[in-house]
């Protein structure tokens, strides 16, 4: 359902048991975000709202989500916690908070995401089976690469987001932009555990003269080589 002076940009359907999901990228006059509409076999509807930076965010914590229910085994009744839930997680977004549960009950596993807004209104939420977070991290990130992740006030082509793995890390980098202006947001992302920096463009010189110093230190003292430092 399209509102008033709102355009759809792009969108993806997921077939995940018996759910259908939507994520569609759109833009009205506040700047672009994603809508996440879950459909069950009821026809049921449910939907959520995240900002593409909030998006970004999500993606990382689906990876480690993901991470956590691999190595999960088999379900157990005498095992789980009283109120289900294995794994939380919580992402805040201006007056939006949003809270990741991996929760289990007599259907299985899932990952439910519940959307709050600070000065009222009803609580939104989606569960998605726990065997699809993957599909949908991946689905997520592809519309990331398309699109950004800058909520608002898009000036230009933003260089696209880059990916990179080093044994059990995983390592993104994504541009945005603000109205403090455009920065590198550099996730790091491993089993259990998230971190992110964010460095603003100015100071992009700066961080790549330092880091290619200690690149070239580095090298340096690996070709002079122990025997030749100690004389």
């Amino acid at each position: 359902q399209q509102q008033a002076g709102e355009q759809e940009l792009a969108t993806k359907m997921l077939q995940i048991q018996s759910k259908r999901f939507y994520i569609d990228v759109k833009q009205n006059r506040r700047g672009r975000f994603m809508k996440v509409a879950e459909i069950g076999a009821d026809g049921r509807r449910n939907q959520v709202f995240l900002a593409l930076s909030t998006a970004a965010e999500f993606r990382d914590h689906l990876s480690l989500f993901s991470d956590f229910y691999a190595n999960l085994g088999p379900p157990n009744p005498d095992t789980l916690p009283e109120d289900g839930k294995l794994k939380s997680e919580t992402m805040v977004k201006d007056n939006r908070r949003y809270y990741l549960d991996l929760k289990e009950n007599s259907r299985g596993r899932f990952l439910r995401v519940s959307q709050t807004i600070a000065r009222g209104g009803p609580r939104c939420q989606i569960a998605i089976p726990a065997q699809g977070m993957i599909e949908f991290r991946d689905a997520l990130q592809e519309l990331l690469d398309e699109f950004g992740t800058d909520d608002g006030g898009y000036k230009g082509e933003l260089p696209e987001g880059r990916h990179m793995r080093v044994e059990n890390k995983n390592f993104y980098f994504d541009i945005g932009q603000n109205n403090r202006g455009i920065y590198m947001r550099i996730s790091e992302v491993k089993t259990n555990f998230r971190t992110a920096i964010t460095i603003p463009e100015k100071s992009w010189s700066r961080f790549r003269d330092i880091f290619s110093d200690y690149v070239d230190k580095m090298k340096d003292g690996a070709e002079k080589g122990p025997s030749e430092s100690n004389k």
